[in-house]
């Protein structure tokens, strides 16, 4: 599949027209930008894996290193007349020591530009492009910016003297024209989902394996490496490789972000990046992360009831999948009574937001639905007090608990954001600074449930959100929580080994209501049967 950039090039200048004050879209209009080049570690003169920078990527579909792109168009309200594409020579070092680039001829096959040509030509294109285009704005992404690959200065200053430069609409323009996705991103999206669910259900079956094999495997004498079939998952660590392998043995060589891999009560740091201790193991209590023993070690102790929670996604070709499944390890593979209540109370979060997504929708709606979920789930499970509890009153009716923004020491995050390339896609146009669209007729309740919010938009068909509710019990994020009328201590006591869960699946928005791109099932039944090996 030939990646469109060309039509990518049109919905960008149809974006940059409506940034650009009217005496500017009429005039000429050039784009240049550079793409990423390929990291080296120090002192090894070894590469480090390469990916492309997404917006370069997104209007050229190339992702040869240290390539540039040369966009020109009459005007902004005008489709591109010239889409130039300009690749490295192939040198011999490439050869002996690296996979060197392709051929412009070779290149011409499998990119949707109009001419493809050598990096070496790339100034005597651009000065040609300024000659027939005087009075042209010359377009680029922020050149201060380390986040961005640098244009060479001197094509800068060439291109200063000769027209106008500037960094201030391009950025935008891509992040407004990225928000909603073309049917071959979303074929792509789709493919790096797929492959994601099956790594997640990978880990899962291991883990099952473990419940149903684990006295063969850690009985004997085994004097070898153990084969891919007869792994266990023992710590975080293992259950991150297992994931890796199953995207890596797919085709996906990126992973979309660092994997987020914590058992027990680690699952409550939302974005926990050390992926390094063991699964608890009993006696221990529920904030000691001293765990060092393992399946095989011969030691009578006992694997406690915990969580494993693990949000990870692959790339496929330059585009994102998210998804996070919390899953039961210890206990035979089933969830503690208290685990499966918060997990079933996390499903009902997300199905009622599955529910309500469609076109025209607020995203903060959404998210004060999440909330108002969780407030009533709590009353019924006893950790938020109710109007008829002991002692109670219309103090902690449903409505006052929500306006008191308590709901947010368990729920802290924002319920999703936009997706595609990067998978914290766009964040200049999926949560603008301007936003004249919050508060517009909307039930907002606490200020803290959009806090941390990725997304504040009406939603637009054609969008990729995430949608991950989730619950934590974490000491600091509950500190609130000790002080407050509405909380009764002794029944949250009975929670705070859960640690945290979260349920994360892509979508995208269609005409009538969202459709779900993540395949590996969350019902509890299937998760348990799968993590206790009997499915």
């Amino acid at each position: 599949m030939v990646y469109p950039a060309r039509k990518h090039a049109i919905k960008t200048l149809e974006k940059l027209a409506e940034l650009l004050p009217v005496d500017e879209r009429v005039k000429p209009q050039i784009i240049l930008l550079a793409g990423a080049v390929t990291p080296y570690r120090n002192d090894t003169d070894r590469e480090m894996p390469f990916r492309q920078e997404s917006n370069f990527n997104y209007l050229s579909g190339c992702v040869v290193p240290s390539s540039f792109l040369l966009l020109t168009a009459s005007s902004a309200v005008s489709e591109p007349s010239s889409l130039s594409l300009f690749i490295p020579e192939i040198e011999p070092a490439d050869i002996m020591w690296s996979v060197p680039p392709p051929t412009p001829a070779a290149a011409r096959e499998t990119h949707d530009v109009a001419y493809v040509g050598h990096s070496s030509e790339l100034a005597a294109a651009l000065t040609d492009a300024l000659t027939a285009a005087p009075g042209a704005l010359l377009h680029t992404l922020p050149l201060a910016s380390p986040l961005f690959p640098l244009l060479p200065a001197d094509l800068v200053q060439r291109a200063q003297v000769a027209t106008a430069v500037t960094d201030a609409y391009l950025l935008p323009a891509l992040h407004r024209a990225r928000l909603t996705k073309t049917p071959e991103e979303l074929a792509r999206i789709r493919t790096a989902n797929a492959i994601s669910s099956r790594a997640h259900e990978t880990v899962m079956r291991v883990l099952g394996a473990g419940v149903r094999g684990l006295e063969r495997v850690q009985g004997a004498g085994v004097d070898r490496p153990l084969l891919p079939g007869e792994w266990l998952i023992e710590k975080e660590a293992e259950a991150e490789a297992i994931f890796v392998a199953s995207c890596r043995r797919e085709g996906a060589v990126q992973q979309a972000y660092l994997p987020i891999v914590a058992a027990s009560t680690r699952a409550a740091t939302l974005h926990y990046c050390c992926n390094d201790r063991e699964f608890a193991w009993g006696p221990v209590g529920p904030h000691d992360h001293e765990n060092r023993a393992a399946f095989a070690n011969g030691d009578a102790r006992a694997l406690q009831p915990q969580v494993l929670l693990i949000d990870a996604g692959c790339e496929w070709e330059c585009y994102a999948s998210d998804i996070t499944r919390t899953m039961p390890v210890g206990n035979g593979g089933k969830f503690t009574p208290e685990a499966r209540a918060i997990y079933e109370l996390v499903l009902e979060m997300q199905r009622l937001s599955f529910e309500a997504l469609k076109p025209g929708l607020h995203w903060d709606a959404v998210q004060l639905l999440c909330h108002r979920t969780l407030v009533r789930g709590f009353q019924r499970l006893g950790i938020f007090k109710s109007p008829n509890s002991p002692g109670s009153g219309s103090w902690n009716s449903e409505e006052a608990i929500l306006a008191s923004g308590i709901s947010a020491a368990f729920f802290p995050h924002g319920l999703g954001h936009s997706l595609g390339m990067d998978v914290h896609d766009v964040p200049s146009a999926s949560k603008p600074v301007v936003n004249e669209t919050i508060g517009k007729g909307l039930e907002l309740g606490h200020s803290s449930f959009y806090q941390y919010l990725r997304l504040r938009l009406p939603l637009q068909e054609g969008m990729v959100v995430t949608v991950e509710p989730g619950i934590y019990f974490h000491d600091h994020l509950l500190g609130p929580a000790r002080e407050s009328r509405h909380v009764d201590q002794a029944v949250l006591e009975k929670y705070l080994n859960v640690g945290g869960v979260r349920i994360e699946d892509v979508v995208v928005i269609t005409s009538s209501g969202a459709e779900n791109l993540t395949t590996v099932r969350s019902d509890v039944e299937w998760v348990e049967g799968v993590c206790s090996g009997k499915l």
